[in-house]
């Protein structure tokens, strides 16, 4: 049994999916989409698709099973939404959801659980860090218990504006880029950070204190534009559902050539991941771990080109389309998603107003 799968956005990241998608053996059509009609054309040649789409409404009308969204990402709610309302199951690209305001954003989040909710849809969202080795490594030792009880975890994702990062935006913009839409807060792209602590320890992030860094005289993160965000760098400290603690740093205004990783400290072992490596430590000792040999297998070729973000886009791919198969929920399903996402959010709550301790809403768990 096979599924069908338009892809919506084919820009720098959605391209990265297209052939995932085309060479996964339960896909037996792939269309693509997007209103730029040259770069449309460029990827339909490239990857040899006949099936093409210039809107999202457009792509909507059709009948296919399946609809992966790359779109800008303070567009994803919106068509998630647009896309289960149409009978679509959805992946999508992170965050989840988005807005100009903190409570614009869980607002969203509240909507995308209700549409999965009545819809009966299937929604995944597509977090790399769910699916890179290190964090399969980790939920494979949680699982033995070897890490005893979690009492503390520390996730970042820290890269300077430098490295790339201006032209993204102002891509994804396009023409209605202006210095109005510069600076949203770091802490609204937390899933990177947030996924792996939360997905080892199956523990929620409860309440939250958090502080922002102002650079002085920053020209990109300012209060005059649509975000209203003065903050380049945002620190916050989490208490989990289970207890421990959890440290979690967005960074765009730092010396540093770029890190995402996290550290999980337990009172029998612990898993520190940075650039020197991954090491698995216990009150003896510790030693370097290889922890791609807890990978789960893939059906070829996919397994032989795992993609991007340290080999994750394959099983993100090939999760999403098992659970269209099966009819079942995806591991990284609407209730997970916004438990990576709000987090976040409420932190830079938190930090606007001086770190005020504030709870964190949760939407439950998905059903039975």
């Amino acid at each position: 049994m096979g599924i069908s799968v338009g892809i919506v956005g084919v820009g720098q990241f959605g391209q990265h999916f297209v052939q995932l998608f085309c060479d996964h053996p339960d896909v037996n059509r792939v269309a693509i989409c997007d209103l730029n009609p040259d770069r449309l054309a460029a990827c339909a040649r490239r990857f040899g698709i006949s099936e093409t789409y210039s809107s999202l409404d457009e792509i909507c009308r059709s009948d296919l099973d399946a609809l992966a969204i790359f779109t800008q990402h303070w567009l994803h709610a919106q068509h998630a939404i647009q896309a289960m309302e149409a009978g679509k199951n959805v992946l999508s690209a992170v965050p989840p959801a988005y807005g100009r305001t903190p409570e614009e954003a869980l607002e969203w989040c509240d909507r995308l659980v209700e549409t999965v909710k009545r819809t009966g849809q299937i929604y995944m969202l597509a977090e790399a860090t769910y699916y890179r080795p290190e964090t399969m490594f980790c939920r494979k030792k949680a699982a033995e218990g070897a890490f005893g009880q979690f009492v503390y975890a520390e996730g970042e994702y820290s890269y300077d504006m430098s490295h790339g990062l201006y032209e993204v935006l102002r891509n994804r913009w396009g023409t209605e880029f202006g210095p109005d839409k510069t600076g949203d807060p770091p802490m609204f792209y937390p899933t990177h950070s947030t996924s792996g602590i939360i997905s080892i320890m199956k523990a929620r992030m409860v309440e939250v204190s958090a502080m922002g860094y102002i650079l002085p005289n920053d020209d990109w993160f300012r209060t005059d534009t649509i975000w209203r965000n003065p903050f380049c760098n945002q620190v916050a400290l989490f208490r989990m559902s289970n207890g421990a603690v959890a440290r979690i740093c967005e960074f765009r205004r730092i010396g540093h050539v770029g890190r995402e990783g996290f550290r999980i400290y337990g009172t029998e072992a612990s898993f520190e991941w940075d650039v020197s490596g991954a090491k698995w430590v216990t009150k003896a000792g510790w030693e370097f771990v290889d922890p791609t040999v807890a990978r789960d297998p893939l059906p070829e070729p996919l397994a032989s080109n795992l993609g991007g973000h340290g080999g994750s886009h394959a099983y993100i791919v090939h999760e999403f389309v098992s659970a269209c198969n099966e009819g079942r929920l995806p591991a990284i399903n609407v209730w997970e998603a916004v438990r990576y996402f709000a987090p976040g959010v409420v932190a830079h709550q938190s930090a606007m107003r001086g770190g005020e301790l504030l709870k964190i809403p949760d939407w439950g768990d998905p059903p039975s």
